[in-house]
Formats: C-alpha cells, sequence, structure tokens
C-alpha cells in the first residue's frame, strides 16, 4: 500500500506491479481481499497473515511500545468474513495495549508489530495465535480463524519515553492476560 491510492506487489516471477485505484476506499477493499485471497490459497494457516490498508506515518512500533487502537474482529467463516464478534470502533474508548506484554492473543502481538501511527492494517489470525480449542463462550467458537482491521491511533515509543525523562517505562497494566482484546484493565502510561 503507498500513498495516493497506489498498491504495489510482486507476482510469482518476481515482477513488480503497480496498480492506482480511483479512491482510497477501493485501494482499502482490494487489498481486504488480497489478504483473504492470501489465507484461502495456503494449504494450512500456521502463522498470523496480514495487509497493511494504510501506511501510517513516523517509526514503526516494537515490542515495548504503547498503542492506542481502534478495532473490529469479525469470525472467518466460509472462506470470509463472518458476523463481528467485538469492535471498539463506536465507542468512546480505544484499546491501549503495550506489545510484547502478553496482554492480548499472541496474533495481535505478531501482526501489530512495525505498524506506525495513523495505519490501518488487517490481521488474519489462525486459531492457534488466537483463543485455540476453548474460544470464548457465547462469542468465539472453538478453533475459530479470526479476523481484525486495526488501526493504530497513537503510539508512544519507549525510547522516546526514556529519552524524554530519564527513565524506562513501566507498565501498571493488570498482570492477568485478558482473553478479549478489551479496553478493561489497561491504564495510560
Amino acid at each position: 500500500v503507498q500513498p495516493n491510492n497506489y498498491s504495489t506487489f510482486y507476482d510469482d516471477q518476481r515482477q513488480n506491479w503497480s496498480i492506482m485505484f480511483e479512491s482510497e476506499k477501493a485501494a482499502i477493499d482490494f487489498s481486504k481481499q488480497v489478504c483473504i485471497a492470501k489465507c484461502n490459497s495456503s494449504p494450512a494457516l500456521d502463522s498470523v497473515l496480514y495487509q497493511d490498508l494504510l501506511p501510517g506515518e513516523g517509526q514503526g512500533a516494537e515490542a515495548g511500545d504503547s498503542l492506542e487502537i481502534a478495532y473490529t474482529g469479525w469470525l472467518f467463516q466460509n472462506n470470509g468474513l463472518g458476523q463481528v464478534f467485538d469492535s471498539n470502533v463506536n465507542k468512546d474508548k480505544l484499546l491501549r495495549l503495550k506489545l510484547g506484554s502478553g496482554k492480548v492473543i499472541k496474533g495481535w502481538e505478531e501482526g501489530m508489530m512495525g505498524m506506525k501511527k495513523g495505519g490501518r492494517r488487517y490481521l488474519i489470525i489462525p486459531p492457534a495465535w488466537a483463543y485455540g480449542a476453548q474460544g470464548v463462550a457465547g462469542r468465539v467458537p472453538p478453533d475459530s480463524t479470526l479476523v481484525f482491521e486495526v488501526e493504530v491511533r497513537r503510539v508512544k515509543l519507549v525510547k522516546e519515553c526514556s529519552a524524554l525523562d530519564g527513565q524506562s517505562v513501566s507498565s501498571r497494566d493488570s498482570p492477568a492476560p485478558s482473553p478479549v482484546p478489551n479496553s478493561d484493565g489497561f491504564s495510560a502510561d
């Protein structure tokens, strides 16, 4: 995904292609479909698939950095998007998380790495990287593949915090990992 509604990709012969779309929405919709096609064409999904929808600006997030995120999560059903099982898009609170803290599912930890402020990404997360065989009662059936669209609204880099106040950042988050990504138990650093 590139600025001004461009997307670039390599084909099977490693030839580089560039496509310009008429609108940002068309470019984003195409990128989502590419990610779903990658998932459907892989023999076994054993890691997180992700597709950038908007690149964002600034430095990419790494382990230890804090993010504030708007997201929507769907069940992956019948080779495409199923029902929404969780979202904070129309809520007042953003999800706050510190990458690498183990407070969210492993697929989020992996899939959010490198994201930048203002960036949007599409994640397809296999069951082993999500809620596995147990699922989440009443929301996520056992062994479900999940799809998330995530947008980073704010990034607080550990390096910036350390440089500004001369001390390392400590987490005041609750010690137990949350089974479902939500804003409960998170506090501002």
